[in-house]
């Protein structure tokens, strides 16, 4: 299974709800990341990341476009960024990203989403030891060969390129992800179905039976928290 699998679970779960958590999380990001320098994605690199992450996730036009224009309009929303780590059913390890105008509100609600499902946060470091923060890029295809040369001989800091399913999995060094898009670019590629930074474990568990279901519990219960932007885990359930 693996990241392709989490990938395209993701996209099956398209309600309204779900779409509706997606486009709040994304133009609070865009936002951010617009007002962070120019509201130009040709001029912004951090920009220019947000919108490939997001477009890969179905995010539409009107949306950014919403969350750009909010940033050129100099109003200004106070969001600050939090992390926090901790450990899930099962002994799982989570890394909890979180954006927010309320700082306390945040922390509270994601402590109990982990208290509720049996788990509970740790200490800074406590989790995130165990995970590498890498540049990520999958797509449709099977051409992982000539995606390997083209990126290595583009001066590419490459970590792996493998087959998952009917994806190619690009992983890279975090500052060369858009180099590594610019490559893929230039090779007809343009269709991402993930285009970000991202945590990835050293290591997965399986988790099945009462474990899983507690597991996807509390999963479900940090996609529907308001202030929640990226969750990462180290968990594969077992069917």
């Amino acid at each position: 299974m693996g990241r392709a699998h989490e990938v395209r679970a993701k996209k099956m779960a398209a309600t309204s709800a779900a779409k509706s958590a997606l486009y709040m999380r994304a133009s609070k990001e865009i936002y951010m990341a617009a007002k962070s320098g120019e509201p130009d994605p040709n001029a912004n690199l951090a920009l220019r990341a947000v919108l490939e992450k997001y477009k890969g996730q179905g995010v539409t036009k009107e949306v950014i476009e919403r969350a750009i224009n909010k940033a050129k309009g100099g109003e200004a929303t106070a969001y600050e960024a939090g992390r926090y780590e901790g450990f899930g059913p099962g002994s799982s390890a989570i890394i909890v990203d979180t954006l927010t105008d309320n700082v306390r509100r945040a922390y509270d609600s994601v402590r109990m989403c982990f208290t509720k499902k049996g788990g509970h946060l740790g200490t800074p470091g406590s989790v995130s030891y165990n995970f590498n923060e890498t540049g990520l890029i999958s797509f449709v295809g099977n051409n992982v060969d000539e995606v390997t040369d083209a990126l290595v001989l583009a001066d590419v800091n490459v970590d792996d390129v493998e087959q998952e399913d009917d994806l190619v999995v690009v992983k890279v060094e975090k500052g060369d992800l858009m180099k590594a898009k610019e490559v893929l670019n230039q090779m007809g590629i343009n269709d991402f179905q993930e285009c970000e930074i991202t945590f990835i474990p050293n290591e997965y568990i399986e988790l099945s039976g009462e474990e899983a279901r507690k597991f996807q519990d509390l999963m479900d219960l940090l996609d529907d928290n308001e202030d929640v932007q990226n969750v990462y885990h180290n968990v594969i359930i077992k069917e």
